[in-house]
């Protein structure tokens, strides 16, 4: 999914010129006529994301400064790139006092305002990565903080929301690197106990004979070695939350003691006299199906009951494709800024089978691909030779054979920005035969898998536009593509499971 832009102006002929502009930048677009119209795109609960704000200074009723003073009143940090047929001095510096990113004067360029965009996005992601990092070493990471506008995500995150207003023992499942500690601090920065610590530990670093002694805390003299008093994990946690990683690998032994812990709210440290009130809220998390642990007889079964009082799955990267682009966008910005790199963009045909790869490591992995493309890279823009360990791996979506009948392919440029993924045609794509080699009509069902498969290539492997565009339901565009054969399109273990 690309990046999402609200423009807000009175003029239908300006507003449909720049929508038409945006929309050939690879931008999707959200067009209103008035300023209140733009405040209430931009505040509704169930309004659409925005991720950027092309305004015009002079409208009727509300306009372009007072929809920026609403904005700051909402504290929105969404940048906008205000415009105006009067490039006066006077109106760029109120507007950029307001709050504004970027300016343009009526009638605006198409590289001008490529350019414009693309900084005001690239500003605005590396603004939210800072205030990322600053919430997570503060403990106020709130569900904001989170990079996510795929479908599979949604039911995760109001359940996880409602859970942050309670003191619910909660079980986050999930593959590796799909962000379960990212969950558990939004969950603890969202609820009444952020003021309050913070503890992670990860259970399966602990060596078996310490688990105790860190969970619970021991006294001096406890056993050799213990010169001091350690006064534990749950206690350190007292009147916070608790954030047991990979809990699923505590050793029995120790499972028997935490059950103990979660039944009475009291802890006994090692080589100590009597318990000691602790409270905590329990938010454990897990790689693993902890109910083939308990099958296994490698959990107990009355621990687990008390873990997953409200259990959270995290779907996959490859589950939530529509969310690599703007991970992406995010990642890039801050390494370019660590790394002191003036690197402004991807290129498409690196962005298009970035979208399509499984990501076994998930959000980790990626993290880490852009990294390295990052520091490795000698140009100012990465392609897919910048990604080598990616690049060789084989791209799910086939292209399409050239043959007479044009699909009415639009020009589009080579490269885009890190944040521009582009709605439009891949270069090479463009027709499809009507006939066999014979001159036979070819069957319908070959013809229709091919436009199905220039479609993906088309939007560059976006299911759900995909789906929308041939105006079909994604459970059928998954259904036909089982039918065809055609391997790596997510099908049911991807965007249909949600």
């Amino acid at each position: 999914m690309a990046a999402s832009i609200l423009i807000a102006d009175d003029d239908a002929v300006a507003r449909r010129l720049v929508e038409n502009m945006v929309q050939k930048c690879g931008y999707e677009t959200v067009v209103v006529d008035s300023g209140d119209a733009a405040i209430a795109a931009l505040t509704a609960p169930d309004a659409p994301a925005i991720d950027g704000v092309i305004l015009d200074l002079v409208m009727p009723g509300l306009d372009g400064m007072g929809v920026l003073a609403k904005m700051r009143e909402a504290g929105l940090s969404v940048p906008v790139i205000v415009q105006t047929a009067h490039g006066g001095i006077d109106n760029v510096i109120s507007a950029m006092r307001a709050g504004a990113a970027d300016f343009v004067v009526k009638p605006v360029g198409l590289e001008r305002l490529q350019v414009s965009l693309r900084n005001a996005l690239n500003v605005s992601a590396l603004k939210g990565e800072l205030q990322r990092i600053r919430h997570s070493r503060e403990g106020r990471l709130t569900f904001s903080d989170i990079i996510t506008r795929a479908e599979a995500m949604a039911p995760v995150m109001r359940a996880a929301q409602k859970a942050a207003n309670s003191s619910i023992p909660v079980l986050i499942e999930g593959e590796s690197g799909v962000g379960k500690e990212m969950f558990a601090r939004a969950i603890h920065g969202s609820g009444e106990r952020k003021a309050k610590p913070f503890v992670a530990v990860n259970c399966g670093a602990i060596p078996d004979n310490l688990v105790e002694s860190i969970l619970f805390g021991h006294e001096k003299g406890a056993f050799t070695g213990a010169t001091e008093r350690h006064m534990g994990k749950f206690v350190e946690a007292h009147g916070g939350t608790l954030f047991l990683d990979e809990v699923s690998e505590l050793p029995l032994t120790a499972q028997v003691k935490l059950l103990r812990a979660l039944q009475e709210g009291a802890v006994e440290a090692v080589g100590g006299r009597k318990p000691v009130k602790v409270d905590v809220r329990i938010v454990s998390a897990t790689n693993r199906k902890l109910l083939e642990r308990v099958k296994q007889g490698h959990f107990r079964e009355d621990l687990f009951y008390r873990l997953h009082v409200l259990p959270l799955t995290i779907p996959s990267l490859r589950a939530r494709r529509e969310d690599i682009p703007h991970l992406l966008r995010h990642f890039l910005a801050r390494f370019a800024a660590e790394e002191n790199r003036q690197i402004a963009g991807i290129s498409g045909e690196a962005m298009a089978h970035l979208a399509q790869l499984d990501w076994p490591g998930n959000i980790r992995q990626l993290e880490n691909a852009v990294y390295r493309a990052v520091v490795m890279s000698d140009g100012d823009q990465l392609g897919l030779s910048d990604f080598p360990l990616l690049a060789s791996q084989p791209q799910p979506i086939t292209e399409i054979p050239t043959a007479p009948l044009m699909l009415e392919p639009a020009a589009t440029p080579s490269v885009v920005s890190g944040n521009e993924i582009p709605i439009a045609p891949l270069p090479a794509a463009g027709t499809l035969a009507m006939l066999t080699p014979t001159g036979e009509v070819r069957p319908l069902e070959d013809m229709e898998n091919e436009i199905i498969r220039f479609a993906i290539s088309h939007y560059r492997g976006q299911m759900s536009e995909v789906a929308r565009r041939l105006k079909i339901g994604r459970s059928t565009l998954y259904r036909k593509l089982d039918e065809a054969g055609v391997p790596g399109h997510g099908g049911k273990s991807g965007e249909e499971t949600h």
